[in-house]
């Protein structure tokens, strides 16, 4: 039953990426959008005028394809090993455990995303951490959704008897 737990968590982190994937493709001027909330630093008094603060479309719509392919990265490396794990449920402990490995890689792309995306270049460089627009819907969102992903990966990685 815990094989059968951990490789749903899996495919929750797969979901989680490929809506979120479709989501900003949907939405895209939302995406660029929020990248260039960030980018632009103009959510919070003063931000607009420092010197890191750009409003380049070509460095938005980077961001937004970084965001995108990261996505779309962290997805399929964990579809694919919820299949391999699904494959390897009833085998061995050590079978198992080998069959977590892109499980395990997708979650970690996910965390890798959010965190030098949100966290260190828009929360520290971009100092998206003054604005009080963006804060809670992207930095916390960033954050809740790095920890919980976090959290899975340490649950699916915890070895198998």
């Amino acid at each position: 039953m815990l094989r059968t737990i951990k490789i749903a968590l899996i495919v929750s982190v797969a979901m989680w990426a490929l809506l979120g994937a479709f989501g900003n493709v949907t939405d895209w001027g939302g995406t660029t959008g929020a990248v260039a909330a960030a980018t632009s630093m103009s959510t919070f008094e003063g931000g607009a005028e420092s010197w890191r603060a750009t409003t380049s479309p070509a460095l938005n719509t980077v961001g937004a394809v970084f965001i995108l392919l990261f996505k779309i990265a962290a997805g399929l490396l964990c579809l694919t090993g919820a299949w391999r794990m699904w494959a390897a449920r009833k085998g061995d402990a050590a079978a198992f455990q080998s069959a977590k490995a892109l499980a395990l890689t997708g979650c970690a792309v996910a965390v890798f995303m959010l965190f030098a995306g949100w966290i260190v270049i828009a929360e520290t460089w971009f100092e998206m951490w003054r604005s009080d627009v963006m804060r809670d819907v992207a930095l916390n969102s960033a954050f809740r959704y790095a920890g919980m992903i976090g959290v899975i990966a340490l649950i699916v990685g915890s070895r198998d008897d």
